[in-house]
């Protein structure tokens, strides 16, 4: 039943990607292009989608918290940690730079494959191959026997 829920979950998502429009990188991409706004080539549309993805984040986060635990899981993964380190700069710094220049970001990317589209394809393969280095990159900078998944409640 769990899994049928989540499904669904992961389905309106999609959906929702796809009627906002922010699987078309072309609309992100006007959306993104700022600098048009005196020609009226901005597409000020997907501000409206993101308003709404923080109103409802923002109601919605503090009531899920006062739960004991999720409705789906055993416990809560909330980050403790609250100092900058450079993985918290560098990370969003190249998703916005991704972001930037294909007009994806990854649920969107996720989603525009079922379109079969040949950019989010090599959008999405860039994107599994950035995690991974990124995976090498840290177990290489880790001291010999502290190599370990990261606990996202840890970070």
């Amino acid at each position: 039943m769990t899994i049928l829920v989540q499904f669904a979950i992961g389905l309106i998502f999609g959906v929702g990607l796809i009627v906002s429009g922010m699987s078309n990188p072309a609309k992100v991409l006007n959306f993104l292009d700022v600098g048009s706004i005196p020609a009226g080539a901005w597409d000020a549309s997907l501000a409206f989608v993101m308003a709404g993805a923080v109103a409802v984040t923002f109601i919605g986060f503090n009531r899920v918290l006062k739960l004991g635990r999720p409705v789906f899981a055993e416990r809560f993964y909330v980050p403790k940690r609250n100092d900058i380190d450079p993985r918290i700069v560098v990370g969003p710094a190249i998703f916005g730079i991704g972001w930037g220049l294909a007009g994806f970001c990854p649920g969107p990317a996720l989603t525009a494959l079922g379109f079969g589209s040949v950019s989010a394809f090599i959008f999405v393969a860039a994107m599994f191959a950035g995690m991974v280095l990124a995976r090498v990159i840290m177990q290489l900078s880790s001291p010999a026997g502290a190599i370990r998944p990261v606990d996202p409640v840890e970070t």
